[in-house]
């Protein structure tokens, strides 16, 4: 019981402590406050369009065919659902059912 005390007191300690150096865990930025604009970006003149970064495009193209193949893969794969083999189980059956039954 002592032990689960000692570090139950440990973990607060640690976890709602005032101090006032610096967290290990988040760092403190480089700004005071956020100036409101998406992602701090200020807009750029008028007149002028915003350039792309290296890694837009190729983020872009692969997001975009990644879409592309997951829509008609999705679409396009083998219909392997319980349901449906019963489904086709059941029609083999009748159909068997009926030729026999018209042949007698």
């Amino acid at each position: 019981m002592a032990f689960i005390n000692a570090l139950r007191q440990r973990l607060l300690s640690r976890t709602f402590s005032s101090h006032a150096g610096p967290s290990r865990w988040a760092s403190p930025g480089h700004q005071d406050r956020p100036n409101g604009y998406l992602f701090n970006r200020t807009p750029p003149p008028p007149g002028q369009s915003r350039k792309w970064e290296d890694w837009e495009l190729p983020c872009y193209v692969t997001s975009f065919l990644t879409i592309v193949i997951l829509g008609v893969g999705l679409n396009a794969k083998p219909d392997l659902t319980i349901e449906t083999w019963a489904h086709q189980k059941a029609l083999e059956k009748l159909a068997a059912e009926s030729s026999s039954s018209s042949s007698d």
